[in-house]
């Protein structure tokens, strides 16, 4: 990996509108719960909710995970300061089950995972794997036959990373499997990571996709 390319919120937006039509999200899939991991998968989920509301007319709720595979660095991501990969992922927020009335049903649900960048992978494996023992622990719940609730789980990343994955999704969730765009191995320095000149940001997005993608 060598360099960096710099990605703007209008690309961002672009591509996820371009992504929704290409995989007709809203006429095949059609999610009913969008899941965004954090913190990358947030903007891009929001994006995403507005798009699939204006061709579906529903408001889809979102849920926020926080799932972290990056070593804890001061400013990690940000303006010259890289992010490094680690080992094993950490759960830091999980789905809000709690609550007076707040509980969390997954069953029979079309769940949407967002997150900005299909990296090594293990971020979303992580991700999946927790959220299918939720399922079976609902399942159990209700008495539901293990894997017979109905529920469908697709995957959204605004950027794969053209790699070998160090770890593989389930043959079922890559069948719903979504990704706006595919970007070389580069470190991708995304716009909500800029403490300078969002500017200045911008115009460098705008040079390494002319140049690179």
């Amino acid at each position: 990996m060598s360099g960096k390319l710099y990605i703007s919120y209008n690309q961002i937006h672009q591509l996820i509108d371009n992504a929704v039509h290409k995989y007709k999200l809203d006429t095949d899939f059609q999610p009913d719960l969008i899941i965004a991991i954090g913190g990358g998968g947030f903007i891009p989920a929001r994006i995403l909710r507005s798009f699939l509301k204006a061709r579906s007319g529903h408001n889809i709720p979102i849920q926020a995970i926080g799932l972290s595979l990056y070593e804890e660095l001061p400013n990690a991501g940000q303006d010259g300061v890289p992010e490094i990969p680690g080992v094993q992922v950490t759960k830091t927020q999980w789905l809000n089950f709690g609550g007076a009335d707040s509980l969390v049903s997954l069953l029979g649900r079309r769940i949407l995972i967002v997150d900005e960048v299909d990296d090594s992978r293990k971020t979303l494996v992580y991700a999946v794997a927790e959220l299918l023992k939720d399922i079976e622990e609902q399942e159990k719940q209700r008495n539901v036959e293990k894997g017979m609730s109905g529920t469908e789980i697709g995957i959204f990343v605004v950027y794969n990373k053209d790699k070998q994955k160090a770890e593989e999704l389930p043959e079922g969730i890559m069948k719903r499997y979504y990704s706006a765009a595919t970007t070389p191995d580069r470190w991708l320095a995304f716009p909500w990571d800029c403490t300078t000149d969002i500017a200045e940001h911008t115009e460098l997005a705008k040079k390494s996709f002319d140049s690179e993608i």
